[in-house]
C-alpha cells in the first residue's frame, strides 16, 4: 500500500474577502504559544482555529508551513503512539494551492488552509486508502469522496491523513484493545505510558490531544467518539443520526452510525460540525434534518459564555454505575461540575431515574444487539458494492471473515472474530419484521415516557448531564446527540486499572475524563452552548497535560527555514509500512 513515502522525499461554498476575518475573529486576542527568534507563534498543542486563522491571515505562517509542522509532529511520536496510519501525499500541493488562493483574496471560510485528520473508515477519493484497519481493504478505491470529506474540501480544509482505529470500528471482536488494527498496530494514549486510548476513534483522539492537526472527524455507533474524547482530554460531538452523511463511511449500523468532530475546544468542534452537516441524497437518514440545507444552525454562534443562564439540566443518577472503585475519582469531579453549572445560572434537577434504562439492562441490551447485528452484514455489503477497485474481492462479511482467517497479518485466531459469528447467527435467523420490532422496543424503553426523551420533556429540561463514561448507551440507541467536554483527571494516587485485555491502563494518574451534555435529536446547537459555557468557566483541558508531547512547532518551520527542532521530514519512522 502507498503511504506517505512521497512526502518523505520532499523538502520540507463561496469565497470570502479578507474582511471576513476581521468580523469573525477577535484581533485583540493574543496568539498563545511561544517566541522563536523574537517572533511569537501559537503552540500547536493548544492552538485553536482562530489562532491559526489569524496567523495565516497576518502572514505569520502559511498552510504549507502548517502541513510541514504537523507532519513532523506526527513523525516524532507516531512510532510510540501509532495514532496516524496514513499521510496524504498531496497535502503540501493542496496547501500551496490554498495559500495562493488566500493571497488572491479567495478565502473559502474559517477552515481555509487548516489541516484536518480523518478516521480511517471515512473514504477519500485520492491516493490514500480507506481500510477500517483491515488489510482486506488495502488498495480498495471508492468512486468519489465521502460526503463529509467532500464538504471539508469545499470548506477549504486540508485532509492531512488518516487516523488509526479499532479494526472495523470495534465490530470484529472484544478480545483486543481499543485502538488496535492490523494495518495500524496498537494506538496508545498520551497521558500515561501504555494508556488505553479508548475508542474506536482512538487514533483521532490521541492525534488531536497532541496537536497533530487542528481537529479530526471520528465515527460513533456506540461510544466511539465520546469514549476517546473522554480519555484524551478533548471535546467530542456525537451528532444526531442523520445530521451528517454516512455515505462512503464504512458502516456498522444505519440506525446508530454517525460522523462527528473531535477537537480541543468546543468552538473548534462547532466550526467543524458546521462544515459537514446537511442533507445528502446518498443517505436517506439526512432527510430528517429539521432545517433547510442552505440555512443550517449557526453552531459557532451558540458558543455563548452565558448560555447556562436559565438552563434546566437533569441528572439521571441511575445511569451512573460504579462497578469498579477505580472510577470513583470521577464522582467528586462531577459534583464540582454541577456546582459550576449552578453558579452559571442553571437549575439542576437531580436524582432523576430513567426506568427504561433499567428495563434494557434487565434484557442485557439484547434489543440493541439484534438491531446492530441485523444491520451490520447488510450495511457492510452495501459499502463493498460501491467500491470501484476491490483487489481482494471483498463483497460480504463472510468474505471479510475468509480474508481475516487466511492473512496472518490480521492476527487471527489470537484476536478472534466472534462478533461476526454473532452477526451471522442473528442476521440469518431474524426477519425484517422481528428486527423492526426490536428497534421499536429499543426506542420505547430508551426514549419513551420513562426514557431519555420522555424525561427531558416531562421536566422541561434543556439537557441532561453525566460523566461521559456513563453517557453513551441511550444516545447511541436513540440516535440523539451528545457533547463531551473535559472535566478532570485521575489523581496521582489513583487506583490503577487495566483494560479487559490486560495490556493497557484504563485508569492511571493523569488520565483525563469528561462531562457529557445529552439532549433531544437535532439539539446540537443548544448542547454546544451549554458545553461552551462550562468549558470557559473551567478551562480543564489546560490543566491536564500529556506525558509525551511533540517538540516541533510552526515557528520552527518558519524561522528555521524548514529545520525544526523535532524529527526531520525524511524520517518516516512510525507511519505503518504495509503492502497490499
Amino acid at each position: 500500500m502507498r503511504l506517505l513515502q512521497v512526502l518523505c522525499l520532499l523538502p520540507l461554498a463561496t469565497a470570502f474577502g479578507s474582511s471576513w476575518y476581521h468580523n469573525a475573529f477577535p484581533w485583540q486576542k493574543p496568539l498563545s504559544g511561544s517566541t522563536v527568534n523574537g517572533v511569537h507563534f501559537p503552540s500547536l498543542l493548544d492552538a485553536d482555529l482562530e489562532d491559526l486563522a489569524a496567523g495565516l491571515e497576518k502572514g505569520l505562517f502559511t498552510s504549507v508551513d502548517l502541513v510541514t509542522a504537523y507532519t513532523r509532529r506526527i513523525l516524532e511520536v507516531n512510532s510510540t503512539l501509532k495514532a496516524v496510519t496514513q499521510l496524504n501525499p498531496d497535502a503540501l500541493t493542496i496547501a500551496a494551492e490554498l495559500d495562493a488562493a488566500r493571497s488572491s483574496g479567495a478565502v473559502k471560510g474559517p477552515l481555509h488552509g487548516i489541516p484536518i485528520l480523518l478516521k480511517d473508515n471515512i473514504a477519500t477519493a485520492d491516493k490514500m486508502d480507506n481500510t477500517a484497519g483491515s488489510y482486506a481493504l488495502v488498495g480498495a478505491k471508492v468512486p468519489e469522496d465521502s460526503t463529509v470529506a467532500a464538504k471539508l474540501r469545499k470548506a477549504g480544509a486540508i485532509i492531512l491523513g488518516k487516523t488509526n482505529l479499532s479494526e472495523w470500528a470495534n465490530s470484529r471482536s472484544k478480545n483486543y484493545t481499543s485502538g488496535w488494527s492490523a494495518t495500524g498496530g496498537q494506538t496508545e494514549g498520551a497521558y500515561y505510558p501504555q494508556q488505553d486510548p479508548s475508542g474506536s476513534s482512538s487514533g483521532s483522539g490521541v492525534a488531536i490531544a497532541l496537536g497533530l492537526a487542528l481537529a479530526s472527524l471520528g465515527t460513533e455507533t456506540h461510544g466511539s467518539i465520546l469514549a476517546p474524547s473522554d480519555a484524551n482530554n478533548l471535546v467530542g460531538i456525537k451528532p444526531s443520526v442523520g445530521l451528517t452523511s454516512r455515505y462512503l463511511v464504512v458502516p456498522i449500523s444505519e440506525h446508530q452510525d454517525t460522523v462527528g468532530p473531535m477537537a480541543r475546544t468546543v468552538k473548534d468542534a462547532a466550526y467543524l460540525l458546521s462544515a459537514i452537516v446537511g442533507r445528502d441524497p446518498n443517505d436517506n437518514y439526512t432527510s430528517a434534518i429539521p432545517f433547510p440545507t442552505d440555512q443550517p444552525p449557526n453552531y459557532v454562534s451558540a458558543c455563548d459564555y452565558f448560555a447556562l443562564g436559565g438552563a434546566r439540566i437533569g441528572v439521571p443518577r441511575n445511569l451512573i454505575e460504579l462497578d469498579d472503585q477505580s472510577f470513583a475519582p470521577i464522582l467528586p469531579a462531577f459534583e464540582k461540575a454541577l456546582s459550576t453549572l449552578r453558579s452559571a445560572g442553571a437549575t439542576i434537577i437531580d436524582d432523576l431515574v430513567l426506568s427504561g434504562y433499567e428495563t434494557l439492562k434487565k434484557e442485557n441490551f439484547s434489543f440493541e444487539s439484534i438491531v446492530m447485528n441485523t444491520d451490520f452484514p447488510r450495511n457492510l455489503a452495501s459499502y463493498f458494492s460501491q467500491l470501484t477497485i476491490n483487489p481482494h474481492n471483498i463483497l460480504s462479511l463472510k468474505d471479510v471473515e475468509r480474508f481475516t482467517h487466511s492473512d496472518p497479518r490480521e492476527e487471527w485466531p489470537l484476536k478472534d472474530t466472534l462478533a461476526w459469528d454473532r452477526a451471522f447467527n442473528v442476521s440469518s435467523t431474524t426477519s425484517d419484521a422481528e428486527a423492526w420490532g426490536n428497534y421499536t422496543a429499543l426506542q420505547r424503553y430508551a426514549g419513551g415516557a420513562e426514557g431519555l426523551f420522555g424525561t427531558l420533556r416531562r421536566h422541561s429540561l434543556d439537557a441532561m448531564v453525566l460523566p461521559t463514561l456513563w453517557s453513551t448507551t441511550l444516545p447511541a440507541v436513540l440516535g440523539s446527540p451528545v457533547v463531551s467536554v473535559p472535566m478532570g483527571k485521575y489523581p496521582e494516587d489513583a487506583r490503577k486499572l487495566k483494560n479487559g485485555y490486560g495490556n493497557q491502563w484504563l485508569v492511571a494518574p493523569g488520565v483525563p475524563f469528561g462531562l457529557a451534555f445529552m439532549g433531544e435529536r437535532f439539539s446540537e446547537k443548544r448542547l454546544i452552548g451549554l458545553a461552551y459555557a462550562y468549558e470557559q468557566r473551567t478551562k480543564v483541558r489546560g490543566q491536564v497535560r500529556p506525558y509525551l508531547v511533540p517538540r516541533t512547532e510552526v515557528g520552527d518551520v518558519v524561522v528555521g527555514k524548514g529545520k525544526g527542532r523535532g524529527t526531520e521530514a525524511k524520517d518516516c519512522t512510525g507511519i505503518a509500512e504495509r503492502k497490499g
